[in-house]
């Protein structure tokens, strides 16, 4: 899966929330000052080529919607990014993750809590 600019990430951010939309509908999502029509529509066009958005006409509009979904972009790009930065180690993903984060002490317990939930289910599931 290709990676997306900053601005064609944004401009996703705002299609997912919305689900559908005209070019005008994602432009009101941008906060003032509003980039213009133009560049937001480069953008769109651009998502378009790359596969990551779809569109169907009404007559000479065209109405935007997402091809893939927020959870699978980032799930794809998390997949790259602990590849590339961690070299596909869980033990030093969590280690960055847990040292340099400065978590609470909640934050701490609540990710213990999922991973023993996980533990838990994955020797359900090996018990099966």
């Amino acid at each position: 899966m290709k990676e997306l600019t900053k601005a064609e990430e944004q401009v996703m951010q705002y299609l997912w929330k919305l689900e559908k939309g005209f070019l005008k509908d994602i432009i009101d999502e941008f906060p003032e000052p509003r980039p213009a029509n133009t560049t937001v529509a480069t953008v769109v066009r651009v998502l378009v080529k790359k596969g990551f958005i779809g569109y169907t006409i009404f007559g000479k509009t065209n109405q935007y919607y997402p091809l893939i979904s927020k959870k699978s972009y980032t799930r794809e790009y998390m997949r790259g990014v602990f590849s590339s930065l961690f070299n596909n180690s869980v033990q030093k993903f969590t280690s960055f993750f847990t040292r340099e984060q400065d978590l609470s002490l909640t934050e701490l317990e609540e990710m213990k809590a999922l991973i023993e939930e996980q533990i838990q289910s994955k020797k359900q599931q090996a018990d099966e």
